[in-house]
């Protein structure tokens, strides 16, 4: 790549105009969804520039609160909700919003209400702040049949059904990954236009990868499947080369990587959580959407990540996703296992 004509480039791909153009491409769009992602965008760099002064304007200390998943609140989790909160009401455009920090769902008032719902995590991995580890926003976008008369049971489709998905990740460079159903595309926020410039066009998982990436504290509590698979990645029987481990412990930054290098993520359940420990809504469906997207895989250890229907919104579930070929051999361990 060659920065320095890359720094006196012109003609650049903004996020704003990207997704201009992915409107003009459907003829019936009327522009609601570009709008709301603008704001959600809006919401990624207020969010960004809060983690980057977290050290100096105190807000890494805990909150005081702990949230529904019993965590403990940090102060840039709170500060994260409500940006994206309120982003997202005064988009004029959501009608339902489900956030990780947030007990129940949010209705928004009527007058102000589009036809979109949004399921958000704020800050993933908010407990890597202290020690500067790449942390991230997961959002998944559904629609909503009456905006009128919604109720919870709209929120819980299948992933399948979302028509758009992304994260940010904010770490050494502030990356936002998007997807509308029309493949994979990545932006890079650049400080000096305040402005995400497309950086990586149509974002391809590789078809295999080298790397593995779980938290191999937990190997006492898996099933035998999981236990199978990351014994193969460390000795192979193929004569292939062992795998390399990677785990980061945030979602956002492991599942990055992946997209770039291949390799596959793995967040199974366990003995000690039977249901796995991801949520489904705002962790799990973004995710898998994108990896799909890519031309990856998701899968629970069951069958396919975005075919789930949720029984309620903090619902979890186990999760293997990344290069196709590396969730085809956890899926005929699983298959085995099942015999």
């Amino acid at each position: 790549m060659d920065h320095e004509a890359d720094a006196y480039r012109t003609d650049l791909m903004t996020i704003t105009r990207f997704v201009l153009n992915e409107q003009s491409r459907n003829p019936e769009a009327r522009g609601d969804l570009t709008i709301l992602l603008s704001h959600i965008v809006l919401g990624c760099k207020f969010v960004a520039s809060a983690v980057n002064k977290a050290g100096l304007a105190k807000l890494i200390g805990l909150a005081g609160e702990t949230n529904v998943q019993g965590e403990e609140q940090k102060k840039l989790d709170v500060l994260s909700n409500e940006v994206f909160v309120k982003a997202l009401v005064s988009s004029g455009r959501t009608c339902i919003l489900v956030s990780e920090e947030d007990e129940e769902a949010t209705f928004v008032d009527p007058a102000m209400r589009g036809k979109y719902c949004v399921c958000f995590d704020p800050l993933d991995g908010s407990s890597n702040i202290d020690c500067g580890v790449s942390i991230g926003t997961i959002f998944g976008i559904y629609m909503i049949k009456d905006k009128e008369n919604a109720t919870l049971e709209e929120v819980l489709q299948p992933g399948k059904n979302m028509v758009a998905a992304g994260y940010c990740m904010y770490g050494s460079s502030c990356t936002l990954v998007l997807s509308t159903g029309n493949g994979v595309n990545g932006f890079t926020l650049d400080p000096s236009l305040g402005e995400f410039i497309l950086t990586h066009p149509e974002i391809k998982v590789p078809k295999k990868g080298k790397i593995y990436s779980v938290n191999e504290g937990n190997a006492k509590n898996w099933d035998e499947p999981t236990a199978k698979y990351v014994e193969k990645c460390k000795y192979p029987t193929d004569g292939s080369s062992p795998k390399s481990l990677r785990y980061v412990g945030s979602m956002v930054a492991d599942v990055h990587r992946t997209f770039l290098y291949g390799g596959i993520f793995l967040y199974p359940a366990d003995k000690k959580s039977p249901n796995g420990k991801l949520r489904v809504l705002y962790e799990v469906f973004p995710m898998s959407y994108l990896m799909e997207q890519a031309g990856g895989q998701s899968f629970t250890g069951k069958g396919r990540a975005l075919d789930i229907v949720p029984t309620k919104i903090h619902e979890r579930s186990p999760i293997f996703l990344g290069s196709y070929d590396d969730v085809e051999e956890i899926k005929a361990l699983y298959a085995a296992h099942a015999k």
